[in-house]
């Protein structure tokens, strides 16, 4: 287990300085921040001074190994617009993201387990086929189209729901949080159930169709030639067995959520990190778009690095699969 769980870290740190090399190869083909943080009348002797005091101007190799020795000790680089470090920015936005992702997730593990479980029970009843086809039609819908009818239609027309920023937030060492205020949670349920709507679908899918794979095995099938009551036979013989495979995509999609959270914080204002990354895009911060790009990466793989293990205790034969 030791040697299986070394070969998963040194994989993560490889990653990492892949994302890293990444961020750079693309950070010079946005804009110049220099343009951005100057004015016109700037002459073009101090813009270059400018550049070389920033180090804009040292080879790529340079910029990157520079980098990657500074992030050693935490540090990303100094946010050109916000003129301070780019890991403060990312901080103050961080609550807003990370409290977004753990309400979708949440939403999607209490509503997909028991409509996935139930529909793989009950495949023709009308609740499971009615299901199968609201899942089909989630999935091909955007996120940005979902939040935009989600608006129009609990926020313009019946005016149940805030559908702009965070609302009320409250300070609780140091981290701004809208979990515990009225108004603030009133403001997440929009943005979260749009944001769920992503990976719901894929979810009641997966569980249902690990949940039939399940019931047709062999034992199964002895179970019930036991005579074992039918909730123990679902709940605990197969429904176990489903968890496995869903653990596993349910860590990578967790990751993925962070992605997905730039189009959902922009259409509802929610300032977040994803919202932080268009504002730096439009203003050619390249250094907070590489740390962005670094934080949102070690948070990817840190969860699927934890999932990994974590699954390798379940499952022996993962384990064992690494080792050929």
């Amino acid at each position: 287990m030791f040697a299986f769980i070394v070969r998963r870290i040194i994989q993560a740190i490889v990653v990492m300085m892949i994302v890293g090399l990444i961020g750079f190869a693309v950070k010079n083909n946005i804009g110049d921040p220099v343009r951005d943080m100057v004015g016109e009348r700037v002459s073009v002797a101090e813009r270059e001074a400018l550049r070389d005091k920033l180090g804009l101007n040292d080879p790529f190799v340079t910029q990157y190994f520079r980098f990657l020795k500074n992030a050693l000790k935490g540090d990303l680089g100094i946010s050109y617009f916000h003129n301070k470090p780019t890991i403060e920015v990312i901080a103050a936005k961080a609550p807003a993201t990370l409290e977004l992702v753990f309400a979708t997730a949440l939403i999607i593990l209490l509503v997909s387990l028991p409509v996935g479980v139930y529909s793989a029970i009950f495949p023709k009843s009308w609740f499971s086929r009615i299901t199968m086809g609201l899942s089909t039609i989630g999935v091909s819908v955007p996120v940005f189209l979902t939040a935009i009818v989600f608006i129009y239609i609990f926020g313009v027309e019946l005016h149940w729901l805030p559908s702009y920023g965070r609302g009320e937030t409250v300070d609780i060492y140091g981290w701004e949080s809208g979990f515990f205020t009225i108004d603030g949670l009133l403001h997440l349920i929009l943005p979260s159930i749009a944001l769920s709507s992503i990976m719901l679908p894929l979810f009641i899918r997966l569980i249902r169709s690990e949940m039939m794979e399940v019931l047709e095995t062999e034992y199964i099938k002895f179970a019930w030639a036991k005579g074992l009551h039918r909730k123990r036979i679902y709940m605990v013989h197969a429904f176990k067995n489903t968890l496995l495979p869903v653990v596993t995509v349910f860590g990578v999609e967790i990751g993925i959520l962070f992605a997905f959270t730039i189009l959902t914080e922009t259409v509802f204002q929610w300032q977040g990190m994803g919202f932080m990354f268009l504002e730096a895009v439009e203003r050619s911060d390249t250094a907070l778009l590489v740390a962005y790009l670094v934080v949102v990466g070690a948070i990817f793989v840190v969860v699927n690095t934890v999932v990994d293990i974590i699954y390798g205790f379940i499952n022996p034969m993962v384990r064992i699969a690494g080792t050929k």
